[in-house]
């Protein structure tokens, strides 16, 4: 039995003057899946998840989050869901004259305005630690950071709420192979412990057969397909087929069925007498 949806859109609609971005769209996230949403430029990932997050108001269409509606909702009649949910856009999108401690207090300091100072620094702590990063980075500037340190430090932000829904845009994008596999663990080890739901943008094809449970094509103004990538190979839509089965796909089948095979012979190790 599918568990029910944490996010429900129907019939989204965005324009950019003549310039139509979508049309009808309709989309299901389930309650505790890893949903990747993928496609071409200027198939507008980031516009949808900016729209399910109340940054861009839709021409049309209805969404949901937590079965709340969102849209035409005002910021303050939104407050109750927004705790609910965290946010890595982009790069990271910190705040530059801000520590990374600092920045992690932003949302606490935004929705909690009583807390203490010594409560305020804990939690950064905790959610510094949850990311990856190493203590003495709290207190660093964005600047003073790699990327890859600027994107977990942007993932403890979008933690520090405790949230049950995170929105993650292009978190691997830029880092090299191993700190790309080492945030896709992270993403997964944080979405099984603390039992997130994922909304994920990526174009990183490793990251789409290690972590996520469906992918969504956006293509042609709406959601043409989602489900298991399994089910994705047997659609026949030019793009879904040049995505998967192009080189880079391909070459990322071989590596995902490699890796499963390995970890199936460590288990089987493991079990040994």
């Amino acid at each position: 039995m599918a568990e029910p949806c944490i996010i429900s859109v129907r019939g989204l609609t965005n324009r950019f003057g003549d310039q139509v971005v979508h049309q009808d769209l309709d989309l299901d996230v389930r309650r505790g899946e890893i949903l990747g949403v993928v496609g071409g430029s200027g198939t507008g990932k980031s516009v949808l998840m900016r729209s399910i997050i109340g940054l861009q108001q839709p021409d049309a269409g209805e969404i949901r989050v937590f079965d709340e509606g969102m849209v035409g909702k005002e910021e303050d009649e939104a407050t109750d869901v927004r705790r609910r949910w965290g946010v890595l856009f982009q790069g990271g999108a910190l705040f530059s004259t801000l520590t990374v401690a600092e920045n992690v207090q932003v949302p606490l300091r935004e929705f909690y305005p009583d807390f203490s100072s010594q409560m305020l620094d804990e939690i950064a702590r905790y959610k510094i630690h949850l990311s990856g990063l190493p203590a003495e980075a709290a207190h660093k500037f964005p600047s003073e950071l790699s990327g890859g340190m600027r994107k977990r430090a942007g993932l403890a932000r979008a933690l520090a709420m405790d949230p049950e829904l995170l929105f993650l845009d292009e978190p691997t994008a830029g880092l090299d192979p191993i700190g790309a596999a080492n945030f896709d663990n992270l993403t997964r080890n944080l979405k099984e412990t603390l039992g997130l739901t994922v909304f994920l943008i990526t174009h990183d094809l490793d990251t789409l057969y290690a972590i996520c449970d469906r992918v969504a094509v956006l293509a042609d103004h709406k959601v043409i397909a989602i489900g298991p990538i399994e089910d994705l190979l047997a659609t026949d839509h030019p793009w879904i087929k040049e995505y998967f089965s192009g080189p880079r796909g391909r070459a990322a089948r071989r590596g995902h069925a490699k890796k499963t095979e390995n970890s199936v012979v460590d288990k089987q190790l493991q079990g040994r007498p």
